[in-house]
Formats: structure tokens, C-alpha cells, sequence
């Protein structure tokens, strides 16, 4: 087969067809032969050639006598694995911004060959295939989207991917629509104001026609032939859309002597058409917005020393890439060299500038304010942050909300009843009772222009698209419409403790020195064993100790984790514990009276006690108790026959966590706490931001039943935690929120929602979004309903005519539900220094 030959699965004349298989491992002659042999076998195979060098199998067959899968399987019937040639394109479509429109699309491709999983977004004007022949097939579905009257270009094929909105108003169609303006305008002022310079130029059969009469057709023809050219794709494509629509009401016009409506028609549906193309473009520049983030250039350095500047997508992982005071990052990795603060907004939605240093982790789009960094690239530019965020957020139109459901369904059933109705407006009256064609026609024809339910049917994916990337811009990835609808019907937030209401990050809070020792020796023994240990808690201790310059020198004989309770080992001879208080227990010592020589007493509520001895503490109850109270782990530390201390370790609140809880319960928010830390730390940790509800000591299934508990109460249920530890819990609840998941694969990938940054100020944000989102669609849906029904019901009597019905119907309420939805990328988080709307 010629490079000029069909590809896989392309059709030849109808009835043969062409498949090309990769077949790496058939890579000699006789490999081939077994192939070919085992194919063969199959009726309707009209062709084969086996090309070794490529691995590759062309078949030719009868597709009404074998299939696809028939000849796979007798390739691999031979030995052979067939490797899939699919590859996923991706193609921008401008003119695609309504839900007819991408019907119209899909229809095309729908009996491509080689084209498969068609997935139109409307709102963001792109649409994706599977394609199994490579580029052949991308030109085939390319051109069958210019069959169904629509300009493609492939999104990685250097094509624009978004147009500029004031494009629209220097478009062809903008101009056709201006001289068919021009045209009724003048045909008005010669038939109303100037009727004697308006003279019959001609007769035919027995009708005569003035120069308006003329100017009025000339300006349906030039305005409406757009409108009838998408008209004849759409009737191609079997959609009863708007534009089928309005071609047989502007064609029907002028056929029966109507050419002041038909061109009326025609050029009030194209401004109609200009203005909502407009305002779908303005709102696809919040999606341009995101995309725009990440540099077009990057500064590389070389092994030499030498910097060359290179497109930002040539940049690969392993790559040493240079930014100075004022530029973008161009990829995600690593500060290898440098200092900066770096605006990490476009990511994070972080409004203060993080300093970097060497070691730190930085993201592609993001801003340095100061200092040259060198930075060590760890993704390829495709799988930056920012690009998967682009990709998420452009997929998420794919979800369907439940209304965006009903709304399709309704508009199936309303176009053809609308349409039945006109038909029977326009020709019921005059057969039956011999009414007015003229009067009847007109109204009919106003039906007809009701029928399409265009703004009813955008009114949910353009507020959608709206929201989403709102709230990407503001550090909250949102996967999808379903998402942002739950969210906002939500009134429970269950939350997870560690790492969400606190940073996850152990520090030592408090050091209890007892009987003869001081704070230096308790944490200079208390670090030397906890050194060996890999526990967050002892790895908090040596930090603590390395800050104050304790500890480093003192060496450890016979270290042994004790799993669960603690770790010993001998220090200058000695037998030392550092674990929890049962630990001690078990060697028998007294732990209601050890004595006090030193200021860590300042732990006991009141004085201290008195015994014989002298001062002493009970450190299970001043001590272990007390600490527990306060969220933190008590850690004690002794020998087999004394205690030497007790040292005080917590996860430390987030600044802004008491704010976040006292907003969410402001919106009505009921806010659970769910963990599985200590009775004692989480009823501290609750009561420090404002709780009133948690659960302790709960196993990850656990948290996952209390989750299934509050939905089985309340219904629908938002569950915020670290995107990993709390995945049953997250995969539960019906919208699971990621904390920090910005540069983390698995967080982005796998939860509802992501908080790209470990910012709890962002939780009122996306509850008020969410429940702004759906007020919207809700005032879009109803507020199109209404204004059809008002419509509709006028039209028979006469009072609503096709002006009303463009103006009004289709060109007023489509921009109103637009610039409805717009509303939302005005919703601005709020802080707790009083920022945000």
C-alpha cells in the first residue's frame, strides 16, 4: 500500500476497508508468514501485506463480513500481541459554543471510520477523539467537522487555541450582517418615509415588486446565508437545532412574500449569533487565563556554563533552567542554587510571595519577586502542575450535573412539541376556519423561532465552565460540574485533624525536667536514643534538641524499638526508656510521686504538692493529663529505677484554622472533626478552633462508616484530608477534598477536589462559590423557562412578534445567561484580615 492509500480502518469505496495493525514482534519472514497464514483463514479478506521491516500488518476486508476485533484476534490466534495504534485528538473549534452546535459535530464523526469516544466541550470550544490511523485519521475527522460547517485546527498542531473576542465584530459574518443591516434599513426608509422613490421595478405572476421588496430579499440572502448554510449541516446531521430552524423560517419568508420577516430574521439572528459568540469567548478567557500562565520561553543552562533560551515545552526532567527577579518559573523541580520569594498564586492562590531556597520545590507559572534561582527540572512541561490543572479543568465540563441532565432531557422534548405547535399555528387557523395565511404564517413563524431553547440549554455548562475556573485561579481545582453542584448542597464538612487542622508538623511544646536532672540532660538522653528511631515524634525531639545545640556527642549501646510504647538503649552505661507512660508502668515505677527540682513544675494548674520528700509531681495526673488536655502527646523519659522527664509534643494549629471553622459554621456548615489521634488531643485540638463535634481514635474504615453515618443524616457530605491517608474516607463521602495537593500526582488525580495549597481559608471560599454556582444555574434555568413560556404563550394571539422572539428569546436571554454566569469569576476568597468580597 502507497503513502497516498488509505490508513487504518479507512474506508476504500464503501465496501472495503483498510487496517493497519502493529505487530512489533513480527520481525522476520517467516513470523510474517504465520501471520498472514492465520488471517487468511478469515472470509471477506480481500488483501494482506505483511511489512517486516515496520512491524506493521496492512489487511484489506469486506467490513459486512469480518470485522476489526475478527482480524486482531486471529493475529494474536498466531502468537503475535497487536499493539493499539490509538492515539487521543484533540482539536479546537471556536465556532462550537452551543449544545446544538456540538450535536451537529458529534453527528459528523459519528460514522467516521478510525474515530471513536467523541467528547465535545462547547463552553470551551474543544472537542476530543480516539483516532487509530495516525494522521490520516486526523485529517478525516478534521474534515468531518468542516462538513458540519465548522473550522478545526489541532490543538498541538501550533493552531490558536482560543479566539480573541473583539475577532468577532472584524468577521466575515460580521460584515454580511452589517450590509443586510444596511440593507433593511434603507428598504424601511424607501417603503415608510420615502414610499414615492419606492416604485414597483417589476411584475411577476401578476405580484409586483417595489425597490424595498428587492432590498429586503437582497438582505435576507446576504445575511441568512450563513444561517442557511449551518441550516443544511444541521438538516446533513438529522439535529433539529437553531439554525435548521431559522433557515426554514427566513427561506419560508421570503417564498411566500414575507422578505421584510425573513430579513429581519436573518439579521437579527446573526447579530444574535455575533454577540453570544462574543460573550462565549469572553468567557473562555478564564480558561486562556490558565493556559497563559506558563512562559512561552526558558532560560537554559548548559553543561559548558553557557544559557540558551528555548521554547518552555523543550524542556525535559533533568534539565537546569535559570530565572531571574521578575519571571516566570518555565517547569516544576527543584532550587538547585538561589533565593527568591516567589509568587505562588497562580498555583496555590497563596497571596504572599514564599521564599525558595535550595532543596524547595517550585511550580511552573509561578512568579520569583527577587533573587535568581537555578532550578533543577523534575517534570517534562506537559506533566507540569500547571498543565495537569489546565487539563483537569478542561475536562470537567465533561461531568454532567444532575441539572445540566434534566435540562438536555426537557429541551429533547421541547424543541419538537414547540415545532409541532408552530406548524400547527401556522396552518390549523386557515384550513380550518379560513383564517388569514398572512396573519397565521407570521405567528407560526414566531414559534418557530421560540422553539430552539438555546439559552435554557447553555444556562448550566457556561456557569459551570465560569466557576471551575474561577476557582482555579484561586488554589481550588474542581474535577467537575457534579462536584461544584454537591459541594453547594452540601451543609456537613467532615475533617480530618493532622495535617489539615494542624500542619502535620511535630514540635516540642514543653520540657519537664524531675529528681536531680535539668531540661539539657533530659533532652541530650531523650535525643541520643531517639536519633536511631524513625517515629515522627522522636525525629521532633532530636530537632528540638539539635535547635537548642544539646545533643550529637552522646553515644548508644544495644538501641531497641519497643513497637508501640517506645525505644531504650544504654547511655554511659545505663539502661534509658523515652516512650509512652504504659512503658513505664511495666517497669514498676512510681509515677504518682516523683520529685520536682527544677522550674518544670510551671505544667501543674496549682501548687505543687507536698510530699515527704519534698516537692513532687504526679505525672500522671498534673503531667501526662494536663498536656493530653492542652492536644499534646506526653513523652517520658527515664532509667529502670527513676524518671528523669517528661517532654510535651504537638502538631501545631493552622494560623487560620479557628477562622476557617467559624466561617464554614456561619454559612450554616455543620463541621465534624474526624481522627484518629487520643480522646485527650482531639477534644483539645476541637475545642481550640471552634468544634463542637469530633470523633477520636478511629481507624481508617472507621472514619469511612462516620462518613456513610452523616450522609445516611444529612445527606450529601464534603470530606477534606490529606489526599492519601484518608482515601477510603475521601472516596466516600460524596465530594472528598485534598489539602496541599499542589506538585502531588496522587492527590490531583485521584480526590473531587483539590486545595492546591494548605490553605483553610479556601473551604468558606469553595462553599460560597459552590452555593453561588448553584443559585445561578437556577436563576439561568428558570429565568430561560419563563421567558420561553411568556413567549410562547403570546405568540398564537399576535402580541409577541419574531422580533420579540430573536431579541428577546434567543439573542437577550442567551447573553443574560451569559453574563448571568460571568457573575461568578467575581467570587473572591475572603481572609482573616478582611480581604475578598
Amino acid at each position: 500500500m502507497s503513502e497516498q492509500e488509505p490508513p487504518a480502518s479507512a474506508s476504500t469505496d464503501g465496501s472495503t476497508r483498510i487496517l493497519e495493525l502493529s505487530v512489533p514482534e513480527m520481525d522476520c519472514p517467516s513470523c510474517a508468514g504465520k501471520v498472514t497464514n492465520s488471517v487468511e483463514r478469515l472470509d471477506g479478506i480481500e488483501g494482506l501485506e505483511a511489512r517486516v521491516a515496520a512491524g506493521t500488518l496492512i489487511v484489506e476486508y469486506d467490513p459486512d463480513v469480518v470485522s476489526d476485533a475478527d482480524v486482531r484476534d486471529r493475529v494474536e490466534a498466531a502468537g503475535y500481541v497487536v499493539e493499539s495504534s490509538e492515539t487521543e485528538l484533540a482539536l479546537s473549534v471556536p465556532e462550537m459554543d452551543c449544545p446544538s452546535c456540538a450535536t451537529k459535530v458529534e453527528n459528523a464523526l459519528e460514522d467516521v471510520p478510525g474515530v471513536s469516544d467523541v467528547e465535545t466541550q462547547p463552553a470551551a470550544g474543544r472537542v476530543t477523539a480516539t483516532v487509530s490511523g495516525g494522521a490520516s485519521d486526523t485529517e478525516t475527522a478534521i474534515s468531518a467537522i468542516e462538513s458540519a460547517g465548522y473550522e478545526a485546527t489541532p490543538l498541538d498542531g501550533g493552531g490558536d487555541r482560543f479566539r480573541d473576542p473583539n475577532e468577532v465584530w472584524t468577521s466575515r459574518r460580521a460584515g454580511t450582517t452589517a450590509i443586510g443591516a444596511v440593507l433593511v434599513v434603507t428598504g424601511l426608509a424607501l417603503r415608510f418615509l420615502f414610499p414615492t422613490v419606492d416604485p414597483a421595478l417589476f411584475t411577476l405572476a401578476g405580484r409586483s415588486f417595489a425597490v424595498s421588496h428587492v432590498l429586503f430579499v437582497v438582505a435576507a440572502a446576504i445575511a441568512g446565508a450563513p444561517i442557511v448554510r449551518n441550516g443544511y449541516y444541521s438538516a446533513r446531521n438529522r439535529s433539529l437545532d437553531i439554525d435548521f430552524l431559522m433557515t426554514v423560517g427566513i427561506l419560508a419568508s421570503v417564498a411566500t412574500h414575507h422578505p421584510f420577516e425573513g430579513a429581519t430574521l436573518a439579521v437579527l439572528f446573526s447579530v444574535a449569533e455575533l454577540l453570544e459568540r462574543f460573550s462565549m469567548d469572553r468567557a473562555r478567557d478564564s480558561l486562556r487565563e490558565l493556559i497563559d500562565l506558563s512562559p512561552e520561553t526558558a532560560t537554559v543552562l548548559r553543561d559548558d556554563g553557557t544559557e540558551e533560551t528555548v521554547p518552555a515545552e523543550t524542556v525535559e526532567a533533568g534539565d537546569v533552567v535559570v530565572v531571574r527577579p521578575g519571571e516566570k518559573i518555565p517547569a516544576d523541580g527543584v532550587v538547585r542554587e538561589g533565593e527568591s520569594a516567589v509568587n505562588q498564586a497562580p498555583i496555590t492562590g497563596e497571596s504572599v510571595p514564599v521564599d525558595k531556597t535550595p532543596g524547595e520545590e517550585v511550580f511552573a507559572g509561578t512568579i520569583t519577586e527577587s533573587g535568581y534561582l537555578e532550578v533543577e527540572v523534575t517534570s517534562d512541561a506537559a506533566d507540569s502542575t500547571i498543565s495537569r490543572i489546565v487539563r483537569l479543568v478542561e475536562s470537567a465540563e465533561r461531568e454532567r450535573t444532575d441539572r445540566e441532565q434534566f435540562v438536555e432531557r426537557f429541551a429533547d422534548v421541547y424543541t419538537p412539541i414547540v415545532v409541532a405547535l408552530a406548524i400547527l399555528v401556522a396552518a390549523g387557523p386557515p384550513l380550518v376556519v379560513g383564517a388569514s395565511w398572512n396573519t397565521w404564517f407570521l405567528r407560526g413563524l414566531t414559534l418557530l423561532v421560540i422553539a430552539c431553547p438555546c439559552a435554557f440549554v447553555i444556562s448550566t455548562p457556561v456557569s459551570v465552565v465560569s466557576g471551575i475556573t474561577s476557582a482555579a485561579r484561586n488554589g481550588v481545582l474542581i474535577k467537575g460540574g457534579r462536584y461544584l453542584e454537591a459541594a453547594g448542597e452540601s451543609d456537613v464538612l467532615a475533617i480530618d485533624k493532622t495535617g489539615t487542622l494542624t500542619t502535620g508538623d511535630l514540635s516540642v511544646t514543653d520540657v519537664v525536667a524531675l529528681e536531680g536532672v535539668d531540661e539539657e540532660t533530659v533532652l541530650r538522653r531523650a535525643s541520643a536514643l531517639e536519633r536511631r528511631s524513625e517515629h515522627p515524634i522522636g525525629e521532633a525531639i532530636v530537632a528540638h534538641a539539635a535547635d537548642r545545640g544539646i545533643g550529637g556527642d552522646v553515644a548508644v549501646d544495644d538501641f531497641e524499638a519497643l513497637t508501640g510504647r517506645g525505644v531504650s538503649g544504654d547511655v554511659d552505661g545505663v539502661t534509658h526508656y523515652v516512650g509512652k507512660p504504659d512503658l513505664f508502668d511495666g517497669l514498676g515505677l512510681d509515677l504518682e510521686h516523683a520529685h520536682v527540682t527544677t522550674d518544670g513544675g510551671r505544667l501543674l494548674e496549682s501548687a505543687n504538692q507536698q510530699c515527704d520528700e519534698g516537692d513532687c509531681l504526679n505525672v500522671l495526673e498534673d503531667a501526662v493529663e494536663k498536656l493530653e488536655r492542652e492536644g499534646k502527646t506526653a513523652v517520658l523519659v527515664g532509667t529502670d529505677d527513676r524518671l528523669l522527664g517528661v517532654v510535651g509534643v504537638a502538631d501545631a494549629v493552622r494560623p487560620d484554622a479557628s477562622w476557617a471553622v467559624s466561617r464554614l459554621q456561619a454559612q450554616g456548615v455543620r463541621v465534624v472533626m474526624l481522627t484518629g489521634d487520643n480522646e485527650g488531643t482531639a477534644r483539645a485540638i476541637a475545642q481550640a478552633v471552634g468544634i463542637d463535634e469530633y470523633h477520636a481514635e478511629l481507624l481508617p474504615e472507621e472514619k469511612l462508616e462516620e462518613i456513610r453515618r452523616l450522609e445516611d443524616e444529612r445527606g450529601d457530605v464534603v470530606m477534606v484530608g490529606d489526599g492519601i491517608n484518608d482515601a477510603p474516607a475521601l472516596a466516600t463521602a460524596t465530594v472528598g477534598v485534598a489539602m496541599g495537593a499542589a506538585g502531588t500526582d496522587t492527590a490531583l488525580e485521584t480526590a473531587d477536589v483539590a486545595l492546591m495549597g494548605d490553605d483553610l481559608t479556601r473551604l468558606p471560599y469553595l462553599y460560597r462559590l459552590a452555593r453561588k454556582a448553584n443559585g445561578v444555574i437556577r436563576q439561568n434555568i428558570w429565568s430561560s423557562l419563563a421567558v420561553k413560556a411568556v413567549l410562547a404563550a403570546g405568540a398564537p394571539f399576535g402580541i409577541v412578534t419574531v422580533v420579540h422572539a430573536v431579541v428577546v428569546g434567543d439573542m437577550g436571554m442567551s447573553l443574560g445567561v451569559t453574563g448571568n454566569a460571568m457573575r461568578l469569576s467575581n467570587v473572591e476568597p475572603e481572609t482573616p484580615d478582611g480581604g475578598g468580597d
